[in-house]
């Protein structure tokens, strides 16, 4: 779900070149997910699948999307979700949609109603833990970093870019922010043309500076965190009636997060049980992390060959390329960012 920052938080938009030679920290679920909602039969809603039945939309995804990255001169990093915090809502939530999708999916299939098979589709995906291990095979024999988080990707990738590891975090989703990481790129998945209203337009990364979000809104992080907590979080479905408006007024006038909360219904967003503020509100200003190592090593071309050809029956011609692309020594272009 990710918070929902959109309307009050922009960015500026810079050129992919821009970014290269900088290490970028891959959010990896929010990417694999992206790649297995949108890497389909456009009839049937189905994922590519390998001749033994595995799922390699993702697979395919992570393969050209990285070439394109390494063509343009970035490093990526790719970082893996860990346990989450045993109060993440969203994750109870999530799952009820997928079934629901299935349910849908099923019916439109037995009826024969293409048009509803690919939404169905996208909205049932779900991310095991098989598939998970095949992408961090695949990024490792491509020789690029994988880092396990102890718990949240995010949280891992803002900690990787407050510390000088990497240069930002790449998501679509802007819970990055919210957990200190000073800039997060987005569109940088996606293709670079995206079809609208049947015609295809140019879509560029968008650059977000955590700095300049704070100056903007006259907010501290702590504060922005609170922000997105009244409107809803992985951990919290959000107060009713409270949108980006009104949370921005709000923790403006009472700027203390306990004062804040005291001031609204923070009890009635919840069916169940209650998450105490504090506690989320903790987790995103302390989340776990880990001091991971970033290495980059030559790309096992027998490795990828075994795995892409061999197993899942890709095209040699075509993974021959990316290797080419991978074997190529990074060439670092001046860059706005000094």
């Amino acid at each position: 779900m990710g918070v929902q920052l959109g309307k009050i938080v922009s960015g500026r938009t810079i050129e992919r070149g821009e970014l290269s030679g900088r290490k970028i920290a891959i959010d990896a679920y929010n990417w694999l997910y992206q790649f297995l909602t949108i890497i389909r039969d456009r009839e049937t809603g189905e994922p590519l699948k390998a001749p033994d039945g595995r799922i390699t939309s993702h697979i395919s995804g992570i393969l050209y999307r990285t070439a394109r990255l390494i063509e343009t001169g970035i490093k990526p990093v790719w970082v893996f979700d860990g346990e989450p915090p045993e109060f993440k809502s969203v994750v109870e939530e999530r799952k009820k949609i997928r079934e629901e999708a299935r349910e849908r999916y099923e019916e439109a299939l037995k009826a024969g109603k293409t048009d509803e098979l690919f939404l169905a589709a996208q909205q049932a995906t779900v991310l095991t833990e098989d598939m998970v291990n095949d992408a961090k095979r695949l990024i490792e024999l491509m020789g690029l970093p994988v880092v396990q988080a102890p718990s949240e990707g995010e949280a891992e990738c803002a900690f990787l870019c407050s510390t000088g590891k990497v240069f930002a975090t790449a998501s679509q989703d802007f819970d990055s922010l919210l957990f200190g990481s000073p800039r997060i790129v987005r569109n940088l998945s996606i293709s670079e043309r995206r079809k609208v209203s049947g015609m295809y337009v140019k879509v560029e990364p968008e650059l977000i500076e955590l700095e300049r979000v704070l100056s903007d809104l006259k907010l501290t992080r702590e504060q922005l965190v609170v922000v997105c907590m009244l409107m809803g979080t992985d951990y919290n479905p959000g107060i009713k009636g409270i949108g980006p408006k009104r949370a921005v007024e709000l923790v403006r006038k009472f700027k203390d997060p306990t004062e804040v909360f005291s001031a609204v219904d923070w009890d009635s967003q919840f069916e169940g049980k209650t998450v105490e503020p504090e506690k989320i509100l903790n987790f995103f200003l302390h989340p776990p992390v880990s001091d991971a190592e970033i290495k980059f090593r030559k790309p096992d071309e027998n490795g990828l060959l075994e795995m892409l050809v061999g197993e899942m029956g890709f095209s040699e011609e075509r993974v021959r390329k990316v290797l080419e692309i991978l074997s190529k020594p990074v060439q670092t272009s001046l860059s706005v960012f000094g």
